[in-house]
């Protein structure tokens, strides 16, 4: 199986455009992925545009990547979403919404926005998430250092199954590292969790730039091994293996987007460094943190 997505072809390959199927841009669902939990859509809308879905077995996360909207459910809910000029402009607000539910986004200036799910049991209550509440983090120092935005991260946003966040890594880092994996459950030490990383790539100087991923077998499940250039629309599905290093190029920061569940009762992120790599964690203490980061923060307030 590819587990290298370029957006526009639902299932295995393709560049940005419409998916083969349906009305994203990028389509990724249990069915497609081959695996049980996980799930990622990419929705662009025109001005004045709309688009419903269902929720099904699944809780959904709205996500802006570029742009606002208005999130309506079936149940009543109404969620306004101020979202942002781009993924490296700032931090947004979001809005959750359960299964079992319908759901209607429209957008009067236009957009683009992820659709980041997951298979669950409970069904949650609808719910705003305001940027003032998303924890920014500073993660490694110096070539190692990164910012992820915890929006939907277990222990910062409540959902059954979900865990989601977003990641940027300056031009010339490496984040994702130390490669690290969870693909077995072992309480307290490893969650396993199916992840999708979906990635855009500021453009600088006329280019638009690339970044590359790196996956190795881990012994365990399908042995997936990657190694992927990847540009801004394009996904890479970790079933299993050491992930890691995610590589921004140099004069360009890599954005990505951390899609993660799995069939643990617990909803947590346990992961297991890789043991030939894992020692660059104590180098950390003894270095800055690249001085670039944060590239931005969340508000202090939010208007609503």
């Amino acid at each position: 199986m590819d587990f290298h997505l370029r957006a526009g072809r639902a299932a295995r390959a393709g560049r940005a455009g419409r998916a083969d199927d349906g009305p994203y841009d990028l389509d990724i669902d249990p069915e497609r992925a081959g695996w049980g939990h996980s799930s990622l859509r990419v929705l662009s809308l025109p001005p004045d545009g709309h688009h419903s879905f269902a929720a099904g077995d699944s809780e959904w996360i709205v996500l802006p990547l570029s742009g606002g909207c208005t999130v309506v459910t079936d149940s009543g809910a109404v969620f306004e979403l101020t979202g942002r000029e781009s993924v490296f402009s700032g931090v947004t607000d979001f809005a959750y919404v359960p299964r079992d539910t319908r759901v209607r986004i429209t957008s009067a200036a236009g957009g683009r926005f992820a659709l980041t799910g997951a298979r669950c049991e409970r069904r949650l209550t609808a719910r705003y998430g305001p940027a003032c509440d998303v924890p920014v983090e500073l993660r490694g120092t110096g070539n190692c250092s990164r910012q992820v935005n915890n929006f939907g991260a277990a222990g910062a946003f409540a959902c059954d199954k979900l865990i989601a966040v977003e990641v940027l890594t300056p031009g010339g880092n490496w984040s994702s590292y130390p490669p690290h994996k969870h693909d077995e459950c072992r309480p307290g030490q490893e969650s396993e969790l199916e992840e999708i990383y979906y990635f855009e790539v500021e453009p600088a100087h006329g280019t638009e730039g690339v970044g590359y991923q790196r996956v190795t077998p881990s012994g365990r499940g399908r042995g997936t091994d990657v190694l992927a250039e990847v540009r801004s629309g394009d996904a890479v599905l970790i079933p299993d293996g050491w992930h890691g290093p995610s590589i921004a190029t140099p004069g360009h920061t890599l954005y990505y987007l951390n899609v993660m569940a799995g069939p643990g009762e617990v909803r947590e992120w346990l992961i297991c460094d890789h043991p030939d790599h894992g020692w660059i964690r104590d180098t950390w203490p003894d270095s800055p943190v690249d001085p670039r980061l944060p590239l931005y923060e969340a508000p202090a307030g939010d208007a609503r």
